[in-house]
């Protein structure tokens, strides 16, 4: 007979109807760990009929909104691996102001940051049980060259951290003969985001429409649009590693980024295609110049082709794996049977 299986738990205030970023690492990350480990994936922690089930360790996402389940984990587990999975919003706002979120670090085993910037914003005592660990996804062919318009897509749900409104006003500093389009993906949060994309979706535009919104849209459909435009642009004022930006560069499509740390460890410092974070003039001189210089162009798809074997799902998956077996290994060396 086969050992049984270790149990792990997934902790994601996120789930399937989120259809987020964090929902898509939680998704990925169990489904990588399904072969070795037995997963429960959950919104919190315990969950409805687990309460008598004790997983032998547990990663939950993000530090602030998964406090209570880290908590009351470390509680009833206090010799198992804990593993939490800093989100944006924890790194660069929460774990500075929230002593729950700040909690969270303290209780952890293990820390993981998304790109390679995210550790400079902890302790060095938390630093020390953190590693990088950055999400994939399959490489997919570009879409065929644009056509009478320059199509840049923009995917995230609207709110603040994802500062929708700069590239709406960048499309209208745009010169009249310009051929962008900027198709957006994503659900608006609230009645500001949703009337501005409304007014300017109505507009009429002196040569083509400037402004598509589509709305949320499901995974496989938005995957299809990001391969099919030009460029992406993200233009977050906060980040801890966009899964958005694994998608465009997996599929070959360069990536218009907000200057910010959560960009720069997914881009590199190097990269050509940043702007200032919140500046919609600066983002629409580069949405200018890229729609019309192919020299410029060509070069944001070289750079981030050299950033594409960073995403791959192999090494992912070998990361997240070998973070669970070290978390295991570690706990069963502190305590043993």
């Amino acid at each position: 007979m086969h050992p049984p299986k270790a149990t792990v738990a997934i902790i994601s205030p996120a789930l399937r109807k989120a259809n987020n970023g964090n929902w898509q690492t939680a998704s990925r990350w169990s489904r990588f760990l399904r072969a070795d480990y037995d997963v429960l994936l959950a919104a919190e922690w315990p969950s409805g009929g687990e309460r008598a089930a004790l997983p032998d360790g547990m990663i939950a996402l993000h530090a602030r909104r998964s406090a209570d389940s880290i908590a009351r984990f470390a509680a009833a587990c206090p010799d198992r691996p804990l593993v939490a999975v800093l989100t944006g919003t924890d790194l660069y706002r929460d774990i500075h102001c929230d002593e729950s979120a700040r909690r969270s670090l303290d209780l952890a085993t293990h820390l993981v940051v998304l790109q390679d910037e995210g550790p400079a914003e902890l302790s060095p005592r938390h630093r020390a049980k953190c590693r990088v660990i950055y999400q994939s996804a399959p490489a997919s062919a570009p879409g065929p060259p644009g056509g009478v318009t320059f199509d840049i897509v923009m995917v995230g749900h609207m709110r603040a951290e994802k500062d929708p409104l700069t590239p709406m006003r960048a499309l209208e500093l745009l010169p009249d003969d310009s051929r962008v389009r900027l198709i957006h993906v994503g659900g608006a949060l609230d009645d500001e985001y949703r009337q501005a994309a409304q007014a300017l979706q109505a507009r009429p535009w002196p040569a083509v429409q400037r402004y598509v919104w589509l709305a949320s849209l499901p995974h496989a459909e938005t995957r299809r649009r990001i391969r099919q435009a030009q460029a992406m642009v993200i233009s977050s004022v906060m980040e801890g590693g966009a899964n958005v930006i694994v998608e465009a560069v997996s599929s070959g499509v360069p990536v218009l980024a907000s200057r910010i740390p959560g960009n720069i460890g997914m881009l590199g410092s190097d990269y050509d295609g940043y702007f200032p974070a919140g500046d919609a003039r600066q983002l629409a001189l580069l949405v200018e110049r890229v729609s019309r210089d192919a020299g410029f162009l060509a070069r944001l798809r070289e750079q981030v082709a050299r950033r594409a074997p960073l995403f791959a799902p192999a090494r992912e998956q070998a990361e997240v794996i070998k973070l669970v077996a070290d978390a295991l290994k570690q706990a069963q060396a502190a305590c043993p049977p």
